[in-house]
């Protein structure tokens, strides 16, 4: 068996919704090539793009849907949405084993998530919520970039922000963010890693002040949940200094709420699907805030793709047992490095513990 650095057994962001129609589509998801489409009841399905017959790749023209059924573009043979197939050239008889490997899925709060490993495991309340992307209450926009990086290199970059300071200035970065001390809880068993960073008076950087109107200085509190592996979430509340704080009921009418969501799903063990979608509860019809907050999200998302595929760069060319320097910023970080180790190490006991698989799934 080949060992990998992903975590199997697990859900992963797959694509958004909006991504898959009546089309086929693909995406490679931790070393797998999933075709997915809609059937005509609106269902998303999920199976290998692989043919059994020559291993053409349904997802390429001249493939195509047939009602609910995929007709492999190379030779014809014809499967359902099950991924079991119902229909090959020049005989009657369909061999048992024409059947593609199919996989769970789950559409939610905009995502359409998969599961990789033992389909028996695939349990739906396992999948982490974020249920502002498709809230009435908030106004989303949203984007996916190529990361041609590990994925660890990026749950390390969102679980320490002070690199905003350095990294995003004039977009999201102030000294604040940097200067200022962080609290780390973590949750082992849930494989939850929480990160707080709290500012009583802080610079109002422009992603802020423009889609706000805020002018002056503010209290900035930014709150990370990171649910290993794939979603990262980032509670910012943002309000005049001075202003009263949440009310004993949970109410905060007189500060701004900006949700953040990552989805980071490893492509290959050396690129990733960097999912990214910003929720707020203020000017909710604006457009001109709606692209503002898009323009300037999408280049600090870049900026973090540049430097981490830079980043992956230097990694790969060092040599081995090259050592790093760990600091208080990186408590977080540390924690999602151990509780990812451990979901991998856990995968890879159960794929070794598991019979055989068929020569064709």
């Amino acid at each position: 068996m080949t060992t990998t650095s992903f975590a199997h057994n697990q859900w992963y962001v797959a694509a958004y919704g909006s991504e898959i129609g009546r089309e086929l589509f693909t995406r490679t998801i931790c070393g797998e090539s999933i075709l997915f489409w809609r059937t005509e009841a609106g269902e998303v399905t999920a199976m290998a793009d692989r043919c059994v017959h020559r291993r053409f790749p349904l997802s390429e023209k001249p493939s195509r849907l047939d009602g609910d059924t995929v007709v492999c573009g190379y030779h014809g043979f014809t499967y359902g949405a099950d991924g079991v197939c119902v229909s090959v050239p020049g005989q009657k008889r369909v061999p048992r084993t024409a059947r593609l490997t199919s996989y769970p899925v789950k559409e939610q709060d905009s995502f359409v998530w998969v599961w990789i490993g033992d389909k028996d495991k695939a349990d739906e309340s396992l999948i982490p919520r974020a249920p502002w992307l498709d809230s009435p209450d908030y106004t989303t926009v949203c984007g996916m970039e190529p990361l041609a990086a590990r994925y660890g290199l990026l749950v390390d970059n969102l679980l320490d922000l002070s690199h905003e300071t350095y990294l995003h200035g004039g977009y999201i970065g102030t000294p604040e963010v940097a200067d200022t001390p962080i609290t780390t809880e973590v949750d082992e068993k849930a494989g939850v890693v929480y990160v707080s960073r709290h500012m009583d008076d802080a610079a109002c950087p422009p992603f802020y002040a423009k889609s706000t109107g805020i002018t002056g200085r503010i209290t900035r509190w930014q709150d990370i949940e990171y649910h290993a592996p794939c979603l990262y979430l980032l509670h910012s509340r943002i309000a005049p200094v001075g202003a009263p704080g949440p009310n004993a009921d949970g109410g905060d009418p007189d500060a701004f709420h900006v949700e953040v969501v990552y989805a980071i799903t490893p492509e290959t063990e050396t690129s990733t699907h960097d999912f990214w979608a910003v929720a707020r509860d203020f000017a909710l019809e604006d457009q001109e805030v709606s692209d503002f907050l898009w323009e300037n999200n999408r280049t600090v998302v870049l900026q973090d793709v540049v430097a981490l595929n830079r980043l992956e760069q230097v990694i790969a060319s060092e040599p081995a047992g090259t050592q790093e320097l760990s600091i208080n910023i990186d408590t977080g970080g540390l924690a999602a490095r151990r509780i990812l180790k451990r979901m991998v190490e856990a995968g890879t006991a159960a794929s070794t513990a598991a019979e055989p698989a068929a020569a064709v799934r």
